[in-house]
């Protein structure tokens, strides 16, 4: 993508989040619970809000960019190489048990794939009043001001950001041995609930570091640009790349990266 092209599907993408983080905002904290169901498990909830804001997202999307493939998380896959062409990831409501709750810890992500490359992100956050940005070489913000990842090279000094999976009963691997092995390391550690969040923190400096366990495309796509335009470094936990869709992911300064991942299983 040229530098242009890049701008111009940032416009587009952070239009459309903003109008979807109002849809968010209108019907927070006045859902019908009797209408709000679960998808894989009974923790994994969806409402008619995820699904009212996918729809916007995708519609903003078709209009604007009719040859771009779409991967959202509820209704929308579709077909075709994702290293090939242009592909945009959307979570419409990433921490969808927050807003259920009324806590305001929820997001809409957004990111632009090229041929297997991360292009473009946006992550807005409604009731907090933020929205994340960045493009490929373009830097990280956050409503305009510069992002830089956290200089800290001394986990006793850190904040770590991680969560753990809907279906943690039925998994050998939950994460927990991994909160445990950090719990004494760290200055602290948080669970936010919206991983996609937990990034924008990390490249936003507020979070030292992040990693999870069991997460999808949608779920990383957007804040892992927001790390590396920041300043950081975003592998698997292993030190690859498979982190899209190979379901881990370790970010955060290149120091707090790297004692990562020397103590972190999967």
């Amino acid at each position: 993508m040229t530098p242009d092209e890049r701008e111009e599907a940032l416009v587009v993408a952070k239009t459309a989040a903003l109008e979807a983080g109002a849809i968010l905002t209108d019907a927070f904290g006045r859902l019908d619970l009797a209408k709000v169901g679960h998808k894989s498990a009974a923790r994994d909830l969806v409402t008619e809000v995820d699904l009212a804001s996918e729809r916007h997202l995708v519609q903003c999307l078709r209009r604007s960019f009719a040859d771009h493939a779409i991967q959202a998380e509820e209704e929308v896959s579709d077909a075709g190489d994702w290293n090939t062409g242009p592909r945009w990831f959307l979570d419409p409501l990433d921490g969808t048990v927050n807003f259920v709750h009324q806590l305001p810890a929820f997001c809409v992500s957004m990111a632009l794939w090229w041929d297997g490359v991360p292009e473009v992100a946006v992550v807005h956050a409604p009731r907090l009043g933020e929205t994340f940005t960045a493009v490929r070489d373009g830097g990280a913000e956050c409503n305009g001001r510069p992002l830089a990842v956290s200089p800290a090279d001394d986990l006793a000094d850190c904040v770590l950001g991680t969560g753990f999976p809907y279906r943690r009963n039925e998994l050998e691997h939950d994460n927990l041995a991994n909160f445990s092995e950090l719990f004494h390391r760290v200055r602290g550690l948080r669970r936010m609930g919206s991983a996609a969040l937990d990034l924008a923190y990390t490249a936003a400096g507020r979070l030292d570091g992040f990693w999870e366990l069991w997460l999808s495309p949608h779920d990383v796509a957007a804040g892992a640009l927001l790390v590396r335009e920041a300043g950081g470094v975003v592998t698997d936990l292993d030190g690859g790349e498979d982190w899209l869709s190979g379901g881990h992911i370790a970010a955060g300064g290149e120091a707090v990266h790297r004692a990562l991942l020397g103590l972190l299983r999967h």
